[in-house]
């Protein structure tokens, strides 16, 4: 998407009750694992309680097209979550996001770890200024104790006659949490109606994950719903951890649930929800979940 952003406007009345709501779907959201597919793999190892979240900000811009990375802050700071995976991330992109190092900026404002995984890294807009990136990035109240940019096959938006090839974006971090190591990857997958690309994404996001051990988890916006064919081969290894989560796209009245978190078997969802909030295009899914202590 190439939307075009209107300068930022401060934060009004209606704005606070969206705030409002935030808090009160979060409040709510918990439901026990029974509800929401979780099972009970890991029993009598000691569990180990994490918040991941995935959040698909737009490039800092609220459903209203305008670019305000305070109240972007201020809705992934309402999730409460330990970890949160971002999609449309810009890194002195352009003058959409005022050339603003978001992945840096959000990190600061909310006091977390950062990592920044570009998709596409340009040469600077003129001359002595910084390159311009955009992709996905994590944020993390654990230490991050290893992070990769992985290569999945992606059709360029950037060139008029693109081509399906490798190209990087899928970011892997391992998080150690309290002692239990786990390892959470975010995505961004191709939005065009086409499914083969997608299709290709799946499989090669499974063939990293499978050089991995440990608990895992991959979230982000998939542009695709869980029942796409495309999407079938993640089922095979992973759960969707809200499958009555709610739909998360548009933001303003949703009809698609294309924004995910997906977990390994051993890894138990406690209660997961959708969050009602316009500061994106996209809804965040929070999900909490507990980790069993299981080796790296």
């Amino acid at each position: 998407m190439k939307p075009r952003f209107r300068r930022p406007v401060r934060a009004h009345r209606a704005h606070r009750a969206s705030v409002a709501v935030l808090a009160a779907a979060l409040l709510a959201m918990a439901a026990p694992a029974s509800a929401l597919g979780g099972d009970a793999s890991g029993a009598g190892a000691p569990a180990v309680p994490l918040r991941v979240a995935t959040y698909n900000i737009h490039a800092g811009a609220g459903a209203d097209q305008v670019f305000d990375l305070d109240r972007t802050a201020e809705a992934v700071r309402a999730l409460r979550a330990d970890v949160i995976g971002l999609q449309e991330v810009d890194v002195h992109w352009g003058a959409r996001s005022d050339f603003v190092d978001e992945a840096r900026a959000l990190a600061e404002k909310l006091d977390m770890r950062v990592y920044f995984a570009p998709i596409y890294d340009l040469d600077p807009a003129g001359e002595g200024g910084e390159r311009r990136q955009y992709g996905v990035a994590v944020l993390s109240r654990h230490p991050v104790v290893a992070a990769e940019n992985h290569e999945i096959t992606r059709l360029s938006t950037q060139t008029s006659d693109p081509a399906p090839a490798p190209a990087p974006g899928f970011a892997e971090v391992t998080v150690n949490v309290r002692g239990a190591h786990a390892h959470v990857y975010v995505t961004h997958l191709d939005y065009r109606a086409d499914p083969s690309i997608r299709a290709a994404q799946v499989a090669d996001m499974l063939a990293v994950l499978a050089a991995d051990r440990g608990p895992k988890i991959l979230v982000g916006d998939f542009n695709a719903e869980p029942t796409a064919p495309e999407l079938a081969p993640l089922w095979r290894h992973l759960r969707d951890a809200a499958p009555d989560g709610g739909r998360t796209y548009p933001a303003t009245a949703p009809v698609k649930r294309i924004d995910l978190v997906t977990v390994s078997p051993d890894i138990t969802v406690t209660g997961a929800g959708t969050v009602a909030t316009e500061a994106s295009d996209h809804r965040p899914v929070v999900t909490d979940l507990e980790l069993h202590r299981r080796g790296r």
